[in-house]
């Protein structure tokens, strides 16, 4: 399809820069094709969903995989930021590095040298591989828990370009830009949907006799790359490491007997879902990379509603929801959003789509 078909303007002032105080507290826009869209609270959920409706969560943790650092080859120096996006092995990462000309293989970077750092020991790396667009394969010399630790202490939380390119991270991002259920450290980037919920909702939830289950994507920074290409088709996916359990495999399985809704919050827990899913829309234990690609006239297999933030235009995640809730219907939902005051992005507001029928 014509990535043309995926644009839409919006203005800067509609981009958030922090999240609604209190998370549930955020809009909530409610999307069923072929029906008047309805405008919500994101702490009106409970009241929006059934009793015995599946909710699918991802519990990737946000890393500081955002580093700054120093190229040195021979009396030649060059700064250069680094962008983790996929750990290989327990010393190894695939990064995005800007500006990506001023590094070869072979050469090695010194990253975040600072008083706490040289605590730890230097957080140095060598560039392995070099691909296309600036990505690497950084090899650090640190391994497994000392290098977890070192990013701890001397990376930066990995804001979105269209947030960092208005401000710097701070320490409130750390806790903002998590959600209140992170469980598996990895993701260089957040899993948005998820950061509307706490603890208040999720009681509010269980009272309405809502299941949840919890499933781990460890997004990457790919989900932030803008899609050059001209046509859907010529555009490359980058893979993420996912995790499905048996135990949540049979929960899926069973609401799917029971004619029960599997609701994925985030498109992050959708893309996973999906790829775990068999053609019949059986679900079984999974694990591994996946870099599902979904655009309209894609079939869904496992979920029904999907929970989720508003995109970028041109994204791979704007044309999942057009795949979702159909194309027309989401440009329609958009420009209610925006003529609606709705907030854009990580930090912004929600959105509860049904699927279209097909």
């Amino acid at each position: 399809m014509r990535v043309d078909l995926f644009d839409f303007h919006l203005p800067e002032e509609r981009i958030a820069l922090r999240p609604a105080e209190p998370r549930d507290s955020a809009r909530l826009l409610l999307v069923h094709p072929g029906e008047p869209f309805e405008d919500k609270r994101v702490g009106d959920l409970p009241s929006l969903l059934q009793p015995g409706d599946l909710l699918v969560f991802n519990d990737t943790k946000v890393i500081p995989a955002q580093l700054k650092g120093v190229r040195k080859r021979g009396e030649a120096i060059a700064h250069v930021d680094a962008t983790l996006h996929m750990r290989v092995g327990p010393d190894r990462w695939r990064a995005f590095v800007r500006p990506g000309k001023r590094v070869a293989e072979g050469d090695r970077i010194q990253f975040g040298h600072s008083a706490e750092a040289c605590m730890l020991g230097a957080l140095d790396a060598t560039v392995l591989e070099k691909g296309e667009a600036g990505e690497v394969l950084l090899a650090f010399d640190l391994s497994g828990p000392m290098l977890d630790e070192a990013l701890h202490a001397v990376g930066h939380i990995p804001l979105p370009p269209y947030i960092a390119s208005k401000r710097p991270d701070d320490a409130r991002d750390r806790a903002d830009y998590q959600t209140v259920y992170a469980r598996e450290e990895g993701a260089v980037a957040a899993p948005t949907a998820g950061l509307h919920f706490t603890p208040e909702l999720f009681a509010a939830l269980d009272a309405r006799g809502i299941e949840r289950r919890f499933v781990t994507l460890h997004v990457g920074a790919g989900t932030f790359l803008p899609v050059k290409a001209d046509d859907t088709a010529d555009h490359k996916m980058h893979a993420e490491i996912g995790h499905v359990s048996a135990e949540v495999a049979a929960a899926v399985n069973a609401a799917r007997t029971q004619g029960r809704r599997i609701v994925a919050v985030g498109t992050t827990s959708l893309r996973l879902l999906e790829s775990a899913a068999a053609p019949d829309g059986s679900m079984s234990a999974w694990s591994g990379a996946t870099d599902i690609f979904i655009t309209p006239g894609y079939r869904f297999k496992a979920v029904d509603v999907l929970m989720t933030n508003f995109h970028l235009p041109r994204s791979t995640l704007f044309m999942l929801v057009s795949a979702f809730s159909g194309l027309e219907t989401m440009r329609a939902a958009y420009a209610h959003a925006i003529d609606s005051g709705y907030r854009f992005y990580s930090y912004g507001d929600a959105s509860l789509l049904f699927r279209a029928r097909e």
